[in-house]
This record gives C-alpha cells, structure tokens and sequence, in this order.
C-alpha cells in the first residue's frame, strides 16, 4: 500500500514538473544564435556635459560623432535659427534646459533595461526579416518636441517624453500633452513605442488604398499582432496598445457590443476619414460608445487585433511574413470566423 502512495505522489509531481515547464515554454522561435545587441547612445548626457566648456569644441565634438542626428536636433528637432554655437549657448542659459535634463538624467542613470529589451526585440526582427537594418538609436531631450523622430539611419528616443505618468513637468504642459497621453510617458513604453515606430516607418508601410475602416483596422492589427511576436513576452495587452487596465478590461467586456455597433452603422466600408478616425486616432475615449466616457479609445484597432489574432489562430500554417503582405483585408475579416461572443 505504501508503495502505491508513494508511487502517485512521485507521479504527481512529475505531473506537476511538466505543467510547469510545458507553461514556461514558449512557442516562439529560438533566437539565442542570433547576434545582436543594442546600445543607446547618450546624445543627452554628451549635450548637458558640454554646458561649462568652450562652446566651439563641443560643437565641433558633437558634429562629429552625430553627424545628421546632430543637426537635424539643433534645425529640426529644437527648430533653431541660429548657427549650432548661438542655439548651444541659448540652450545652456535656460534654466528649464537644465532643470529637465537633471531630470531626465535622475529617471535615466543608465538605459540598461531598455537596452536589453530592444536587443531582444529585435533579436525577433532578425529572426523575421534578416535583411531588417537596425538604425542607431540616439536619445536626447527636446523640451517635449518630439519623442520618437527617424532620420537617416537613426531612430531618436527623446527620453523627456518617459519620464513616469506623475512627473511633475506632464503637470505644466497639460494644455499642449493631456494627461490621457502623459500616462504612457513611462520607461517601460520605450521598448514598445520603438518597436512599434520601427515596424511602421521601416517594415510596413500602409498601403494608399487603405481607405475603408476595415483595411485600416486590419493594418493595425497585423501591426500588433506583429508587436505580439517581436516585443518581450512579459510586456501586457495594455501597453501594447496603449491602454489602461481598465479600458482593456472595457474593450473586453463589451467586444461583442462594439461588433455589433460597428456593424449596424455600416462603419467598416465608411471611407469618410472624418468619420472613422474617430475609432484609430488617439483619445481619452470613443465618443458615441459607453457611458460616462468610460469606453477605451481607438476601437478599430483594437478591433482589428483581435480579428487578425483570430485569423492566425484559424490558420496555423501562415507565417508572418505571408500575414504581414497579405492586405486583403475581407478575406482575412472572412476566414478569421470572427464572432466575438456576449461576456455579460
């Protein structure tokens, strides 16, 4: 009798072992051989060092080693007039220059974690696209300008626009950045924000006849559902989309609400712009759905996540790259058997 209890507890356990492993493994390629790794160059820190020393060297350091970067910041990205020595000057004299970039240096000692997330990342990308270039990134701080410009071989991470949801300078420019956009200025956005800028302006560009909501919808959501495959697997829905737990836990409960109201207004085939970026551009909430403001904002693409993740789950045999060029957005919407069911 021992022997059997002692038996069943073994097999438990091992029952147990392989839950817990078949759990942990993932269905995602092995990427381990391939080489990449992702260092952010400091143009921020590099640019305050330089506030006591003699303007031309530091010029003349910095022209060096960003080349465009360096020029598209001083003519592009802070819009200056001046030469590169006057519009250094300017910056070093202004207090709100030095308050942000002490800031910015206090949330960023160093950019490790970052780092390791978009070595990652893009480990994926190489895996999907070998012939994918990886620019450099450079980060910088504009004075809440821009947080992600792409240049020539460059993408820039402009780390004043990651500070964290309650930092006080989101406090001050309330009126030109509303909060509804401030609370994604965190650090754990970076990866997901340069991913996500990297897919649009370097891998897929949108088609010109996307005109109807539903290709749009569709090309968002093949762009997700491509962000679900490259970005570290720990990251959530939420900051994939951009949303809060609540509005997530929203567009969720009311899924199949949000189908049927696309549906009865004929909004998929709509071509009127005006009428149906309302469900892809950013917001606080979609107007005409929910009470008290409370739905989530940019449905359609939500939307068009879930109907391309339904479509990959129908067809197993598509790759990603064949999902990534396939811009028949019908047939896709068709064969995904997409029928979001009633939750409540």
């Amino acid at each position: 009798m021992m022997y059997n209890v002692k038996h069943w507890q073994i097999y438990l356990i091992f029952l147990f072992a392989v839950t817990f492993i078949s759990c942990r493994q993932s269905n995602r390629p092995d990427v381990s051989n391939i080489q990449v790794n992702i260092k952010i160059e400091r143009f921020d820190n590099e640019l305050f060092a330089g506030k006591n020393k003699n303007i031309i060297e530091v010029d003349k350091q910095l022209s060096s080693k960003y080349g465009v970067f360096y020029d598209d910041f001083i003519h592009r990205i802070l819009d200056s007039k001046y030469s590169n020595t006057e519009s250094l000057a300017n910056l070093y004299r202004d207090q709100a220059y030095t308050d942000l970039s002490e800031e910015v240096d206090s949330v960023f000692p160093n950019l490790k974690m970052q780092e390791e997330g978009l070595t990652e990342t893009f480990k994926y990308i190489k895996y999907y696209y070998p012939k994918a270039k990886i620019p450099k990134f450079i980060s910088f701080a504009s004075g809440f300008a821009y947080q992600m410009p792409v240049g020539d071989n460059y993408l820039g991470i402009g780390l004043d626009m990651f500070l964290g949801k309650n930092s006080k300078f989101y406090r001050a420019i309330v009126q030109s950045v509303p909060l509804y956009l401030s609370r994604r200025f965190t650090p754990e956005y970076i990866v997901p924000r340069v991913a996500e800028t990297y897919a649009h302006e370097e891998l897929f560009a949108e088609p010109d006849d996307n005109r109807t909501l539903l290709s749009k919808m569709i090309f968002q959501g093949k762009i997700l559902y491509f962000l679900d495959q490259v970005l570290p697997e720990n990251l959530s829905d939420s900051t994939k989309i951009g949303y809060t737990k609540e509005q997530l836990d929203w567009a969720q409960n009311f899924e199949s609400d949000i189908w049927a109201y696309f549906l009865e207004n004929n909004y998929l085939y709509e071509t009127d712009y005006q009428k149906i970026q309302v469900f892809l551009s950013e917001g606080p909430f979609t107007p005409g759905l929910g009470e008290n403001r409370d739905s989530a904002p940019k449905l359609g693409v939500w939307m068009g996540w879930q109907i391309v993740r339904k479509y990959m789950k129908e067809h197993p045999d598509v790759t990603l790259q064949q999902l990534m060029i396939d811009n028949d957005a019908q047939k896709i919407l068709n064969q995904s058997k997409y029928k979001p069911k009633q939750q409540r």
